[in-house]
């Protein structure tokens, strides 16, 4: 599979995660303050929570309802009560698309 359009980079807001599904992948994809786009799975591994209802610090995105952090760069937790990642996607920028394949994801 090849990726597909996600979102428009102009639909994104600075380290506010946006739901996105690709194929029945539930994702979030996240501006951080650096400007770089991030793709990681958006269930939560501890509590089946949508993880784009969270919130962006630094490079993690915080679960609204445990509090586990889960890096935006790898998926892995960086707190408890989760310990199981999450999956992160390679994400490709064109223009104003923001690209993704749900097939791919990043080895960490």
């Amino acid at each position: 599979m090849s990726a597909q359009r996600a979102c428009g980079l102009s639909e994104l807001e600075q380290d506010t995660p946006l739901r996105v599904e690709l194929d029945g992948v539930p994702m979030a994809v996240v501006l951080d303050s650096a400007g770089e786009v991030h793709a990681i799975g958006d269930t939560c591994t501890h509590g089946e929570i949508s993880l784009s209802e969270g919130f962006v610090e630094g490079d993690t995105l915080e679960c609204w309802a445990h509090g586990s952090a889960f890096s935006l760069r790898t998926g892995i937790p960086q707190n408890l009560p989760a310990y199981e990642p999450v999956p992160v996607y390679v994400v490709d920028i064109d223009g104003d698309d923001v690209l993704i394949d749900p097939t791919v994801t990043k080895e960490v």
